[in-house]
């Protein structure tokens, strides 16, 4: 049995439609991963062969003024799971992040590539990675820019606000894949029945801007809205972000022979699936 831990959150909710009858799903109200009495309580009762940890404190603004909260969620409640499937030797899946890297490398960082996190959130899910390792059995897939159908997401913010106003700001100097929660599940699956173990980045093949992203969601979608560009300096947010954080998905496309679509592609997809 699969144990998907945040089963109502965005990527939880496609990972349980595609595991199926594999699948268990306990969220919030089931389990506190930052008490590792109720994780060890969980764990212990349900005894999966795998735990995939979709719980996390994704607010990245956020985290820079709760860094407690951020680090005992995305931390150290990584850990408690850790330990949970080392006694009961479970594989832990830990879903990590462009995030814990700086974004100066300037070319695709691949899985070696040495860490350097911008912003609290970055250290809180370096953290994660870290303590996930405590777990014998364990595998962690670094994704970013993800959106989906079960949960607040770029896309649909966008779409919200092109349905408003005729122009929008947006910023054009970061760079990355926009990844579909579903193509994200869908690997996350083909590594665990690979047996796959270590690191793995995972995300849509290709990469642009925020930026340019904007613009193709409002052209798949139909809508004319003008967009602006901004800098990341001129927006201005409490949080400092990688400007270039493309991650190289060869390792997962050698190990399994698994490759995502294009993001371009993906986005017709999830525009397609959420207009039924």
């Amino acid at each position: 049995m699969i144990l998907v831990v945040g089963a109502n959150g965005m990527l939880g909710q496609d990972l349980m439609a595609l595991l199926g009858d594999r699948g268990r799903g306990v969220d919030i109200a089931d389990i506190d991963i930052t008490s590792p009495e109720s994780v060890l309580e969980v764990i212990g009762e349900l005894k999966p062969e795998v735990v995939i940890n979709c719980a996390a404190y994704t607010d990245v603004d956020g985290c820079e003024s709760n860094i407690e909260t951020a680090m005992a969620v995305n931390g150290e409640g990584v850990g408690y799971l850790a330990m949970a499937c080392r006694d009961s030797g479970a594989l832990l899946v830990q879903i990590s992040t462009d995030y814990i890297f700086d974004g100066g490398k300037g070319t695709p960082y691949v899985e070696d590539d040495l860490p350097c996190p911008l912003s609290i959130y970055g250290e809180s899910k370096l953290a994660g990675e870290m303590n996930a390792a405590f777990a014998p059995e364990h595998l962690i897939v670094r994704t970013q820019w993800l959106y989906g159908l079960h949960g607040k997401n770029f896309v649909e913010t966008m779409l919200r606000m092109g349905a408003e106003k005729d122009e929008l700001t947006v910023v054009d100097d970061q760079i990355g894949s926009p990844t579909w929660a579903i193509d994200l599940a869908r690997a996350i699956v083909t590594l665990i029945d690979a047996g796959c173990r270590g690191t793995y980045h995972v995300a849509n093949a290709e990469y642009c801007s925020w930026n340019e992203f904007a613009k193709a969601i409002f052209a798949e979608a139909g809508l004319q809205v003008t967009v602006r560009s901004m800098t990341t300096t001129e927006m201005n947010r409490p949080a400092r972000r990688p400007l270039y954080s493309t991650l190289d998905c060869g390792k997962l496309a050698a190990d399994t022979g698994f490759r995502l679509q294009s993001w371009r592609d993906a986005l017709r997809g999830y525009l397609k699936l959420r207009s039924k």
